[in-house]
């Protein structure tokens, strides 16, 4: 899915020149991902349909419900698909950084994905938010996934404080809900009108107030 879809999950024909079975389901599930993809960006989740789904995909009506089983079911694959982009995303650029190196590592993971998969990141912020309402599988992934990311940054805090690069003062767990809060409130103003400033420029600024919040060393 160029600009908005499953970076990194390209299915290609085995070494016989056909494809299996497994990779033609696989191609099959990637097509219409990318297909619920476009439709939630132009008609939101509620009217975003599994029959739309299928045909926009190029597929019979009832082949995303036969393959899901419901409209929840094929969101919660769409939700798991997104986390394991982005968590490949994430391990990319941390890789084994600590402390502050792996804090503006995760920042500049970030504002890269939103360059590179702006729709996806779209999509699934509309998921989410229309989760809020009420009570749902999908809602509790995401606090699973906001309570996952506190956890790493309060863990990066704690080991810069070790290896005294970040000051002592700060506690591991707070600065963690304040650097999430940041992040979404950045993601969110970008999602509502992403010509109303330049990515580059808020993450690098974002950079330098996170040290100067973290009372960092300068590190690279």
């Amino acid at each position: 899915m160029d600009g908005g879809g499953a970076s990194g999950l390209e299915v290609k024909p085995g070494s016989g020149g056909r494809r299996t079975q497994a990779e033609r389901t696989a191609l099959s599930d990637r097509r219409m991902f990318a297909a619920a993809v476009r439709l939630i960006i132009d008609r939101g989740t509620a009217r975003t349909t599994l029959k739309d789904v299928g045909e926009l995909a190029g597929y019979s009506r009832g082949l995303v419900n036969q393959r899901f089983g419901s409209k929840d079911g094929f969101m919660l694959e769409l939700v798991a698909l997104f986390n394991a982009i982005w968590d490949r995303q994430l391990r990319s650029f941390v890789s084994d950084k600590t402390g502050v190196s792996a804090i503006i590592a995760a920042d500049r993971a970030l504002r890269d994905f939103l360059q590179r998969e702006p729709d996806h990141m779209r999509a699934m912020y509309l998921v989410w938010y229309d989760s809020l309402g009420y009570d749902s599988e999908i809602r509790r992934k995401l606090a699973g996934n906001h309570d996952r990311y506190r956890k790493d940054v309060a863990r990066w805090v704690r080991e810069g404080i070790r290896d005294g690069e970040i000051a002592r003062s700060v506690n591991p767990a707070q600065f963690s809900i304040q650097y999430c809060a940041i992040v979404f409130g950045i993601i969110y103003q970008w999602l509502v009108n992403p010509e109303a400033f330049r990515l580059e420029t808020v993450f690098r600024h974002l950079e330098t107030t996170l040290k100067y919040l973290l009372g960092a060393r300068e590190v690279d």
